[in-house]
């Protein structure tokens, strides 16, 4: 897998890859895509930050950052380095390590356990710590699916009030991980006052 090509290259070819780490492998179902400092929506928009240093590392890093203050969310540095282009890991099945999964978020039904960034982090046992590695070092894996998907789907990205238009999610058709699309409730607010801004 050639993580070194555009990010709407290296996104959807990442559905059906493996993530692997502390225990649990997942086959993602769920991808994202941010363009770096060429995309109003990324992290990465506003140049190198220490919050975001790892974007500008080179392709095949892992980038993660809290959420709402809880979650630590994942994604897969892409492109040419220092671009900050990464795919964020939206939801994957897990297919191996199903008991510490299921540990980390009990009660949840196994088709959820990784449903959503912010899910897929915890079932991993990611933590701000892990942002900076490598994959395909110290156990973190990123295995290319053994065979393209043959069917994909994309949409506008979940909760992003800028470039919001743009069909940049993509999924895996059927599979019950996906994540629900939500808009941002800063873009409903634009709307409502504005109009449509056609973000994107």
């Amino acid at each position: 897998m050639d993580l070194t090509l555009d990010v709407l290259t290296v996104a959807p070819a990442l559905l059906g890859a493996h993530v692997r780490v502390h225990g649990v492998t997942l086959l993602l179902t769920e991808v994202e895509a941010y363009a770096g400092t060429d995309d109003p929506a990324a992290h990465a928009y506003r140049g190198w930050r220490p919050r975001t240093r790892h974007l500008f590392e080179p392709p095949g890093t892992l980038y993660c950052y809290r959420s709402y203050g809880i979650h630590i969310c994942a994604n897969v540095v892409c492109g040419p380095a220092g671009s900050g282009s990464a795919v964020l890991l939206r939801a994957g099945r897990v297919v191996d390590g199903l008991e510490f999964a299921r540990s980390r978020r009990p009660g949840v039904p196994d088709a959820r356990l990784a449903r959503g960034p912010g899910c897929l982090g915890q079932a991993l046992a990611l933590t701000l710590d892990d942002s900076g590695r490598r994959f395909g070092q110290g156990g973190l894996e990123l295995l290319p699916a053994a065979e393209p998907a043959v069917a994909t789907v994309s949409g506008p990205r979940v909760g992003v009030s800028v470039a919001a238009r743009r069909p940049w999610r993509f999924w895996l058709p059927g599979e019950p991980s996906v994540s629900a699309y939500r808009a941002s409730p800063r873009l409903r607010e634009i709307t409502s006052v504005l109009g449509d801004p056609h973000a994107g």
